[in-house]
C-alpha cells in the first residue's frame, strides 16, 4: 500500500497491511537546539524545527508520510507581513497576519501573550470581512498549490486542505474576537457569532471548490482547540447552535467531492462534544491530550466508528525508557482495535533528551511493524 491508501484505510477501519507509523509532531525550537548538541546530525545549523523534523528525524527513522497540507490562502488576504511594534532583549511585540497584537519570548518557548484582537464590534467585523476575508479576491488562489498537490498525488501522499492557523470555525473566530470576548458573544451577540462563522465557512468552501477541480484531496482538516483540561470551552448546546451547521456544510462538500476524511483538531478534554462531532460528520480526531484526561483506550471502546490519532503522553519521554515502554504498552490495545494511528499528543518539550526520543521512535516502529 502507498502512504495515502494506508492512511485512509487505517482511519476508516478498512483492510491495511499495517498501522501507519507517524512521527507527526516536531520538537520545540529549544528542544531542537538541545538535540543538535546531543545527537550526530547531518547539519547542526537548523533554525526551523519543522525542517529539522523532515530532514533529520525522517531520514533516521523513515516514518510514513502523514497528510500534507496544501498551501492555500484561506485566511486574511492580501497577506500582511509581521509588523514589529517593540522589541527588547527578552520580548518582541508584533501584529500578526490576523491583525492580533501579540507578545512573544525571544529566547524561550511559550504561547503568545494575546494583547488585542481586531474585532470588537459589528462595525469592526464588517470592515475586516470586506478588506481581508473576501472569498472572491482576484489573487486568493495565487501560489503553487496545484503543482505541489499534483506532485504529492504522484508520490502517493495523502493530500489535505485546511488546518492551523487559518481553517477552523471556532479556531479562526477566536483570532478575530479573542477567547473571552468571543465566548461572551455567544450569549450577548449570537447573530454576530453566526455571521462570522458562516462567512468563514463560505470562504473555506469557496477556496476548496476551486482546489478539488485540480487536485485530488483526501482530508479536510479544521483546527479548533475548543477544550481545556476540565472540558470544552462551551457547552454542547452552543456547539450545536453555532458550529454544527457549519460542519454540516463542510461535510456535505466533502461527500460531494469524494473526500473521505473530515478531521478535527483540539487539545484538552473533549468527551462532552464527541456525539456532536459524530453528528457533524467528523470521522477523525486528534491529538488526544493525555494530560487533560483523554484516554485512547476509553475512546476506542466508547466510539468504535470514530478515527483517532495521537494519544501517546509526550511527558513520558522526559522520564526514562521504562516509562516509554509502559506508555506504548498502554496504547497497544487501541492500536490493535483499529481506526487509530498512534503518535505523541503534541509538540516535544525541551526536557526530552535526544536518546529518549530516539528510543521512543524506534520502539513505536517495532511495535507497529511487529503487528
Amino acid at each position: 500500500m502507498n502512504y495515502r491508501e494506508r492512511f485512509i484505510n487505517n482511519v476508516l477501519g478498512k483492510d491495511i497491511d499495517r498501522v501507519c507509523y507517524f512521527l507527526y509532531w516536531p520538537p520545540w525550537k529549544t528542544t531542537m537546539r538541545r538535540w543538535l548538541k546531543e545527537g550526530s546530525f547531518k547539519n547542526n545549523d537548523y533554525s526551523d524545527e519543522v525542517l529539522f523534523l523532515h530532514k533529520e528525524i525522517y531520514s533516521i527513522f523513515n516514518p510514513d508520510i502523514p497528510p500534507q497540507t496544501l498551501p492555500l490562502n484561506c485566511g486574511p488576504f492580501p497577506l500582511n507581513s509581521r509588523t514589529i511594534i517593540s522589541e527588547d532583549e527578552d520580548f518582541v511585540t508584533f501584529i500578526d497576519n490576523w491583525g492580533i497584537k501579540r507578545r512573544d519570548f525571544k529566547k524561550k518557548e511559550s504561547m503568545s501573550e494575546f494583547i488585542e484582537f481586531p474585532v470588537k464590534n459589528r462595525s469592526d467585523w464588517e470592515k475586516f470581512k470586506h478588506e481581508k476575508l473576501n472569498p472572491d479576491h482576484p489573487r486568493r488562489m495565487d501560489g503553487d498549490w496545484e503543482e505541489i498537490g499534483l506532485g504529492w498525488m504522484n508520490k502517493g501522499y495523502p493530500v489535505q486542505m485546511g488546518g492551523y492557523p487559518d481553517v477552523g470555525v471556532f479556531g479562526a473566530y477566536r483570532w478575530l474576537l479573542g477567547d473571552e470576548e468571543g465566548l461572551i458573544a455567544f450569549s450577548t451577540e449570537p447573530e454576530l457569532v453566526y455571521d462570522i462563522m458562516d462567512h468563514l465557512t463560505t470562504l473555506y468552501l469557496s477556496v476548496f471548490e476551486k482546489v478539488v477541480k485540480r487536485v485530488r484531496v483526501d482530508v479536510i482538516h479544521v483546527f479548533e482547540d475548543i477544550a481545556f483540561r476540565n472540558g470544552p470551552l462551551f457547552s454542547p448546546k452552543h456547539f450545536n447552535q453555532f458550529i454544527l451547521p457549519q460542519y454540516k456544510r463542510i461535510k456535505k462538500f466533502a461527500d460531494g467531492n469524494n473526500i473521505p476524511i473530515f478531521s478535527f483538531d483540539t487539545d484538552g478534554n473533549f468527551y462532552d462534544l464527541i456525539l456532536s462531532l459524530a453528528e457533524a460528520g467528523v470521522n477523525l480526531i486528534s491529538p488526544i491530550e493525555v494530560a487533560a484526561g483523554m484516554d485512547i483506550n476509553r475512546l476506542r471502546d466508547l466510539y468504535p466508528l470514530m478515527g483517532f490519532m495521537g494519544g501517546i503522553d509526550k511527558r513520558v519521554l522526559a522520564i526514562d525508557r521504562k516509562a516509554i515502554d509502559n506508555e506504548l504498552s498502554r496504547i497497544k490495545k487501541a492500536v490493535e482495535k483499529g481506526r487509530y494511528i498512534p503518535f505523541l499528543d503534541h509538540l516535544i518539550p525541551d526536557d526530552v533528551p535526544w536518546e529518549n526520543y530516539r528510543y521512543y521512535a524506534d520502539s513505536l516502529k517495532k511495535m507497529i511493524f511487529s503487528n
